[in-house]
């Protein structure tokens, strides 16, 4: 753990949720694009909340496996710092949609078993950030925010040649302990800090972040 450790609040819906997420000190905040997601947002609602973010409070656009068009229309209308880009995407459309639009690209690789893990490379060579999650059940409805977490310890030691953030059921009760045994610097939460599916819960994220970066609870 470290006071410097960097934390990503994604799945904000609310001004509210976004004001907290900034006072309790998350360094990214993730707007949501896919229509499944109960923390799905319209264009001119993540245009709102974008322009009310603080300045230092990086803006993710989480997408699943969106078209070009998509992409346009979300970059159009919604000041955006980095695309996370959460479906089947490859390596090569990854690599097309960073020169395609100029943003820092961070690519989710789901991980549950050491087979998974040569995904990590082939990422890591065309992605600015590699987004660490656990990978959903085949039926599942979506590709994250369920609040599953994966062996940490298959990525215990690992030498990494990107900047990389870990993901998958992360609570204030256990991201302590994921960053003990990973090394994370970087650290995602939606689920664990929530109310409700899309509400955020205010002292969750204070205890989540507090938590993260080894500080004593207020």
């Amino acid at each position: 753990m470290s006071a410097h450790t960097r934390v990503k609040i994604c799945g904000l819906t609310r001004a509210q949720d976004l004001d907290h997420a900034a006072k309790a000190g998350a360094s990214y905040a993730g707007f949501v694009f896919f229509p499944k997601s109960p923390r799905n947002l319209t264009l001119e609602a993540a245009r709102d909340l974008a322009l009310a973010a603080p300045v230092g409070l990086a803006k993710v656009a989480l997408v699943v496996n969106a078209d070009d068009a998509m992409l346009d229309a979300i970059l159009a209308q919604v000041p955006i710092d980095m695309i996370q880009l959460h479906g089947s995407e490859t390596p090569a459309r990854v690599a097309e949609i960073h020169a395609r639009f100029g943003l820092p690209v961070m690519k989710a690789v789901g991980i549950a078993t050491a087979d998974d893990l040569p995904k990590l490379a082939q990422f890591e060579a065309v992605a600015d950030q590699i987004l660490v999650d656990a990978k959903p059940a085949q039926d599942a409805a979506l590709p994250g925010g369920n609040g599953l977490s994966f062996d940490w310890r298959l990525i215990a030691g690992r030498d990494w040649v990107k900047p990389w953030m870990l993901a998958g059921g992360l609570t204030p009760d256990n991201v302590a302990e994921a960053i003990r045994l990973t090394g994370a610097q970087l650290v995602d939460v939606s689920s664990g800090v929530e109310a409700a599916p899309g509400l955020k819960d205010p002292a969750r994220m204070v205890g989540f972040v507090q938590a993260a970066r080894g500080l004593a609870a207020a």
